[in-house]
């Protein structure tokens, strides 16, 4: 019998995350996901073939013992998805930076530089990076934000370079793929006049990306842009 494969998709307790380790769940892969703390309704709905783990990537010491952890556990991953996130606008200062810095740069940096203990030896595999379409082109209210996914993208490239050919690195960069559900009528209009095709596409789409990168052997260094032609506007 084959033995199940394990991907690890950080920052996946809600959302787009979340729905994507349910699906990759479906796929017959066992996930492990990270979050910083444990959701109440899982007490009583469990997460069915998905482990957690507590991690606080804000930190050198909590990315450390995350990955030390991770290795201890030894699970020979098929994939690494780095989609955990922050999104806080310039007015939260120096200190905001600082903390989407780690998230979105250092904690991968240093995850993408253990992957030769945590990825499986004698497969391909690969490594995913959510960016964020507005990486690409700036934010007048948000260039922390984007600066941090924008070198997270960069990453990308190097990564490409340092692992092949054994492992694949990749990029998603989404623009809407949700609203929240505070978000009024009139917000909700603005942000998909912003995109040629003019819709909320779900959570979904995310993951038959994922797909499509984990599926092609022959696609590495690339940015796969899910922006619904937000850059046609």
């Amino acid at each position: 019998m084959t033995e199940q494969q394990s991907i690890l998709i950080t920052g996946a307790a809600q959302r787009v995350g979340l729905h994507c380790a349910k699906r990759l769940v479906e796929a017959g892969y066992h996930v492990i996901i990270t979050c910083r703390y444990q959701r109440e309704e899982w007490l009583t709905s469990p997460l069915t073939g998905i482990e957690v783990m507590i991690a606080d990537f804000s930190t050198l010491p909590g990315i450390e013992e995350f990955i030390a952890t991770l290795k201890s556990r030894a699970p020979r991953l098929r994939a690494i998805i780095h989609n955990a996130s922050l999104w806080l606008d310039d007015e939260a200062g120096a200190e905001a930076f600082q903390t989407m810095f780690m998230l979105h740069m250092q904690a991968p940096m240093m995850i993408n530089n253990a992957s030769a203990e945590l990825l499986d030896p004698d497969s391909q595999t690969d490594i995913i990076h959510l960016t964020d379409y507005a990486a690409q082109r700036g934010s007048s209210r948000h260039a922390a934000y984007c600066a941090s996914k924008a070198g997270l993208e960069n990453l990308t490239l190097s990564f490409a370079r340092r692992l092949a050919p054994r492992v694949k690195v990749n990029a998603i960069a989404p623009a809407l793929i949700m609203f929240n559900p505070e978000d009024d009528q009139a917000y909700r209009t603005r942000a998909l006049e912003k995109s040629a095709l003019g819709i909320e596409p779900g959570p979904e789409v995310v993951y038959q990306s994922i797909r499509y990168l984990l599926d092609n052997n022959y696609v590495t260094g690339t940015s796969l842009s899910l922006n619904g032609g937000r850059h046609l506007k």
